[in-house]
């Protein structure tokens, strides 16, 4: 493995910081003139960078937002971390990882209100279902599969190869709600996540009634037909 040079890492550094810097100018910018008033050159100005360097980090506003996407992932990913090392109740798991995503964004309130509505426009690249969020969304799925794995919860096959998709779903609704939370602390969206996560649970435990199990291919198969659509 070949070792990186002192002016390798130097430079490394130097970009990391770069990067930093113009994330941290385009979000307060985007809280304090909106997502769509907001331009590059602004940004840059803003972060002391060259306009042709923002674009070098950032190929445009979109990247942005998507680099705000991944870094409250990463936020997110290292709050949750003890909590599934030492849960396995199903129902903790679940409030522990959905109540993390909303605390973990907290910060960035504002932010997230000034871009909720290019980010609901469906032929927007920064649309959740698009193709430019799949790599994150896949990952948060993930997450869920692992918030489940890792469980001592007993889950059909068929309900557990959906659930993943299903969950993240269910924090797309919850982070919807947060954005337009007044409430202080956002602790009406908190108080939702308590009651619908126990929620969730019980119907799965549910589902594995017989009585149920019609009802069950029907609404996964309904959960198929609007992510393949």
């Amino acid at each position: 493995m070949a070792i990186a040079s002192p002016q390798e890492i130097k430079r490394t550094r130097r970009g990391e910081t770069s990067r930093a810097a113009i994330l941290s100018a385009a979000l307060d910018l985007f809280q304090e003139r909106g997502y769509e008033a907001t331009t590059m050159r602004a940004i840059a100005e803003r972060a002391g960078a060259s306009l042709g360097s923002s674009y070098h980090y950032f190929p445009s506003k979109e990247h942005l937002v998507l680099e705000f996407y991944r870094h409250t992932h990463e936020l997110h990913l290292a709050a949750i971390a003890p909590m599934l090392a030492r849960e396995k109740d199903l129902t903790s798991r679940l409030r522990g990882t959905v109540r993390a995503v909303v605390v973990t964004c907290e910060p960035f309130h504002a932010v997230a209100g000034s871009i909720f509505s290019t980010v609901a426009n469906p032929s927007s690249p920064l649309n959740p279902f698009g193709g430019a969020a799949k790599p994150l969304r896949e990952e948060v799925v993930a997450l869920y599969a692992e918030v489940i794995k890792g469980s001592d919860a007993r889950i059909p096959g068929d309900i557990a190869e959906m659930l993943p998709l299903t969950l993240w779903l269910y924090q797309m609704a919850i982070l919807y709600f947060w954005i337009f939370d007044k409430s202080p602390g956002r602790l009406r969206t908190l108080e939702v996540i308590d009651e619908t996560a126990e929620l969730i649970v019980r119907l799965l435990t549910l589902a594995n009634l017989p009585v149920l199990r019609g009802s069950r291919k029907r609404i996964l198969g309904l959960i198929r037909s609007v992510v393949e659509h």
